[in-house]
Formats: structure tokens, C-alpha cells, sequence
């Protein structure tokens, strides 16, 4: 079955707000093994909703509809479907009720005439009821086509889409399996990745299909394969992985949701471990992604931001002879900063950074993107240089994210020693 997702509202449109409705929903499909093939996103306007209706049923047979259901004159989804379906409106009674009983759960006893009509339904559709909302969710299927309107609040949708349309598209249109595995890789480029993985990736079996999915200073690497047998398809992914894991295992960090950062923690956690930071360059990003897992409190201690020199000299114990003859910018100074912190905070590791974030300071010897990070640990401490790009913001992310991937990867090796 092909599936297309129509979000209407000009919202969307003028910027206003992100449409994140249809990657819930294609996610959500995608699940249950039905591939969205096509999604648009268009006005409050009737002729552009007949216009975009008619062509979604003529390209594919499920076309999942969100917004302009809401009760003000400028929601016409409910309307213009009507039309479309040669329909009228007609008033359900335990709609009403229900909608009176949202009010009154919010300490209203009366409802105005508007929200009365949120209760005028097409008297063709199946009604979808909305427990957390006026909006009703309508279901019209003509010609074996299935037109399926929901309202825009995300919130409303997803309960809407998870209690009754996920359920009943499955069971009704729904054959074999759709699996993935996405594998989270990170500090190296996609086509320098794709090289690295071009033995491994034409080596793939068939039913097998690789998605490079790049965005700010990582690539997912998602398989996906379809068919009947579930255990098999798993056992089949899972041999990949494997084969993946032993390719680039320097660059991979997780799976799917996983954050480099949760995953530092829960080291930590596990081995009654603490953790420090100085930073320069990074100006406290680096704090920023460790501190931002609940509970980081049991093994963060603390950061220096030491961005003057005269800061590194004075808290961090920086030498001045280092600072001198090699600059802030060195694998001297980034050691020392690593050091210094680790015994100032009294913890297991220190994590430090400095370099020429941009998009001026550069040098011949030292152009903008030259970062330098050490992490200090139980058995000495480790420095590495990334030469970067040019761009400020990304400089500092992309530093900041490499020496906890660095981090994390020592975190594991030490904990295999521990086992």
C-alpha cells in the first residue's frame, strides 16, 4: 500500500512552526511496514486542499491528512472534506458530550456555539475520537482509497494515530516486516566514511539496504531490510553490525537514540568514576553536554573556563615557558590544562580543549579550525589534534563532541580492564 501525508496550515508555510508531525508519522509507518511516498505541505486555502486531496488519492492509497480542524473560521479541512465526499455535516450528540466534558473538566460549564460545532462531523466518515481534545479525527474510504484527517496539535495526533489508526492500518494493510538498525557514527566526514566502508557496504546481502544520514558532526548509518521471517531479518542485521563494529570502531558511539554523553555518564556510574573539564575554545559546551544528563551530579565536579592566558596560568598552573614557546594552542598546554584540573577538582579524569574556534586568529602554522584535546586519566593523559573548518559555532561542537568520543572510547577499554 502507498501512503502519502498532507499537513495543512500556513503556518507551516510562513516558517511559523516546524512541521515535525510527518516525520513522527512516517516514523510511526515505517514501523508497522507501510513507506511514505510522498508528503506536502500546503495553505488554509480550500482549492489547494481539493487540488493536493485529489492528487495524493490518485498516487497512492492511504493519505494521512493533519491540521485546520480546530474550532475558528480559518480551520476548513472539515468543511472542504465534505465537499470533497459530496457530503453534509451533521451534529453527533456523543461528540458533544464529550466535548461538554472537556470543558467542564477544565471548570467550564458552558460551551459557546463554536465549540458546539466541533461536534458537526461528515455524516460518510468514521468518527475518531480525540481524548484530549475538541477536534474529532474523521476516516473516509472511497474506492478502496482511505483518506484519514486528524488534527495538527502534536500531541492530539499522536494519541490519535497510537490508540486507532496505527492499529487498524496494520491489521489491515500491513505484510511481513520493515526492520532497521541505525548505527551512530561521529568526527568523520560521509565520503571519507563511504570510502572507509566501500568493501563493507558491497559486500551487503541483498535484501539489505544502507541509508548514509549526515547532519551536524555525525553520519547515521541506517540498514533496513523487509520481508516475512522477523528472527531471520534480525540475525541477518545483526551479522552486519558486527561486520560493522570491526571496520570503524573508532568512529561508532551507539545506536538510534543513544548520546555520546549518556553513555560517558552511565561509565562513570558504573565504575564510581568522576569527571572534570577545562576549556578553552569550547567555552563550555563541553560541561555543557556532560552536565546536561539527569543525574550527571554523582560524577561531574566542575569546569574551568579558562579562555585568557593569564587564567591558564593562575587557576590551571599552565607554565608560562609552555605557553611561550609552544602558545595556548599546543599538545604542552592542553596536557597541563588536563592535569591541573584533574588534581584541582580532586577526580578520576580531566577533559580539556584549546584551539582557534574562528572565524579570525588563525595563522599559517595554526589556521582557524586548529583544535587541541587531552583527557587525563589513572594512567596519564593523552593529546590529539583535529583540524577543523572555518565556521565558529560548528568548531566548537564538533571539538567539544570529539574529545568526549575519545573519552568514551577510553571509558570503555578501561572498563573491559576493570571486568
Amino acid at each position: 500500500m502507498k501512503v502519502s501525508i498532507v499537513t495543512i496550515g500556513d503556518e507551516i508555510l510562513i516558517g511559523q512552526i516546524v512541521d515535525t508531525n510527518s516525520a513522527w508519522i512516517a516514523q510511526r509507518l515505517n514501523e508497522i511496514g507501510l513507506q511514505v511516498q510522498k508528503i506536502y505541505s500546503i495553505s488554509d486555502a480550500e482549492e489547494e486542499i481539493v487540488r493536493t486531496l485529489k492528487r495524493a488519492g490518485e498516487l497512492t492509497d492511504i493519505v494521512l491528512i493533519t491540521g485546520g480542524l480546530g474550532p475558528t473560521n480559518d480551520d476548513i479541512t472539515k468543511v472542504t472534506l465534505a465537499k470533497i465526499f459530496n457530503d453534509t455535516l451533521v451534529r453527533d450528540e456523543k461528540v458533544l458530550q464529550h466535548v461538554k466534558d472537556l470543558f467542564l473538566k477544565k471548570g467550564r460549564k458552558t460551551i459557546n456555539h463554536l465549540n458546539e460545532q466541533q461536534a458537526d462531523l461528515p455524516s460518510k466518515c468514521k468518527v475518531l475520537l480525540n481524548p484530549i481534545g475538541t477536534a474529532m479525527g474523521m476516516w473516509f474510504e472511497e474506492n478502496n482509497k482511505h483518506f484519514i484527517s486528524m488534527p495538527g496539535v502534536p500531541r492530539e495526533m499522536k494519541g490519535m494515530m497510537t490508540d486507532c489508526v496505527l492499529p487498524t492500518l496494520q491489521s489491515k494493510f500491513s505484510k511481513g516486516v520493515f526492520l532497521h538498525r541505525t548505527i551512530l557514527t561521529q568526527g568523520v566526514p560521509e565520503s571519507i566514511l563511504a570510502e572507509k566502508l566501500f568493501d563493507w557496504e558491497n559486500a551487503l546481502p541483498k535484501p539489505i539496504k544502507l541509508a548514509y544520514l549526515p547532519s551536524e558532526n555525525r553520519v547515521r548509518l541506517r540498514l533496513s531490510v523487509k520481508g516475512e521471517d522477523e528472527f531471520l531479518l534480525n540475525e541477518m542485521l545483526r551479522r552486519e553490525v558486527e561486520k560493522l563494529n570491526a571496520f570503524i570502531p573508532e568512529h561508532i558511539y551507539g545506536e538510534e537514540k543513544d548520546r555520546v554523553e549518556q553513555r560517558v555518564g552511565d561509565l562513570l556510574l558504573k565504575n564510581n568514576s568522576t569527571v572534570a573539564t577545562a576549556e578553552s575554545c569550547t567555552g563550555g559546551y563541553l560541561a555543557h553536554l556532560i552536565s546536561s544528563i539527569p543525574g550527571c551530579s554523582k560524577y561531574f565536579r566542575g569546569s574551568v573556563l579558562a579562555y585568557d592566558n593569564k587564567i591558564k596560568q593562575g587557576l590551571l598552573n599552565v607554565k608560562l615557558d609552555s605557553l611561550t614557546e609552544h602558545g595556548a594552542v599546543s599538545e604542552q598546554v592542553v596536557k597541563e590544562m588536563a592535569i591541573s584540573v584533574k588534581q584541582l577538582m580532586g577526580v578520576d579524569y580531566a577533559l580539556s580543549t584549546s584551539g582557534i574556534a574562528g572565524p579570525s586568529g588563525g595563522s599559517e602554522k595554526k589556521p582557524v579550525g586548529t583544535v587541541w584535546t587531552a583527557i587525563a586519566g589513572p594512567n596519564g593523559v593523552k593529546a590529539v589534534k583535529h583540524q577543523l573548518g572555518s565556521e565558529r559555532l560548528s568548531n566548537i561542537k564538533r571539538s567539544a563532541s570529539a574529545v568526549l568520543l575519545d573519552f568514551l572510547h577510553q571509558l570503555e577499554s578501561d572498563d573491559k580492564k576493570i571486568e
